[in-house]
């Protein structure tokens, strides 16, 4: 981990306080001139990042940039059950996370991006992935799962998604269907599982469970034929929570249920 990478982690960690950076480069191990430049890259990246003299760093509240560090300061302390990549943009964090199943990657690996250039639903139907989305896919092993059938994995990630947005937001969702979730009769996400399987013995090997939600998406942006039927859980930049923090809580909530 980078030493931006780490100080990110810090203040995404702290976000209700400041750090001081005698504090931040102590816990880094590096000089606060080091600080100084992690701080300076982060927000050429677009962080925004308060200083106060005497008090240290801290980020604003409309900070909303998806991250892996962002994510794992939401999940709890010293949660490692998810290995987290994070891309700025992927044609599909499904194909990606099917390529990393196929090369051995661990149950609970899980691929987030901010767009999609190919996202897609069942059929092969087009799930379009603008900005204000959140999209992501967690790669599930048989051996940790309660159950290998589609209808009951399936079900169980849209139930993880809808438990997960209603605890930290309080808005109800609700399945119609088997893959799709509906606020107020319009879809806000949509879910799609794709495995892989040994081609001698049909032995099952991995899932992919993909997930996209329209999170502050402006929805007037969406083609013609898309936004009719289409909501987001928040209008575009009116959000309560941050991404991080619901990603964070769907990851806990879809892995937690795992043989013992």
């Amino acid at each position: 981990m980078s030493t931006s990478e780490k100080v990110l982690f810090i203040l995404e960690s702290n976000k209700t306080k400041y750090t001081s950076g005698e504090e931040i480069a102590g816990e880094c191990g590096v000089s606060r001139n080091a600080i100084w430049k992690a701080i300076k890259d982060l927000r050429e990246k677009g962080y925004c990042i308060e200083a106060v003299s005497n008090k240290g760093y801290k980020l604003t509240e409309n900070n909303d940039i998806i991250s892996a560090e962002g994510i794992k300061a939401s999940l709890p302390m010293d949660y490692d059950k998810a290995d987290i990549y994070v891309y700025d943009s992927l044609k599909s964090t499904s194909d990606k996370a099917k390529e990393l199943a196929v090369n051995g990657a661990s149950h609970g690996t899980v691929i987030v991006a901010a767009t999609q250039t190919g996202g897609r639903g069942r059929k092969d139907h087009t799930f379009f992935s603008p900005e204000g989305g959140l999209y992501m896919s967690i790669v599930l092993r048989p051996d940790f799962l309660f159950s290998t059938d589609y209808k009951e994995v399936t079900s169980f990630v849209g139930n993880s998604v809808i438990s997960a947005i209603k605890e930290l937001t309080g808005i109800e969702t609700y399945i119609d269907g088997i893959n799709d979730l509906y606020v107020d009769g319009k879809k806000i996400c949509g879910i799609l599982l794709e495995s892989g399987s040994e081609f001698d013995s049909g032995t099952l090997q991995w899932i992919v469970a993909g997930i996209g939600i329209n999170f502050d998406s402006d929805i007037n942006s969406f083609p013609e034929d898309v936004k009719e039927r289409a909501s987001s859980l928040f209008a575009a930049g009116k959000a309560t929570i941050t991404k991080n923090k619901l990603i964070a809580r769907i990851i806990e909530k879809i892995l937690d249920c795992q043989l013992i």
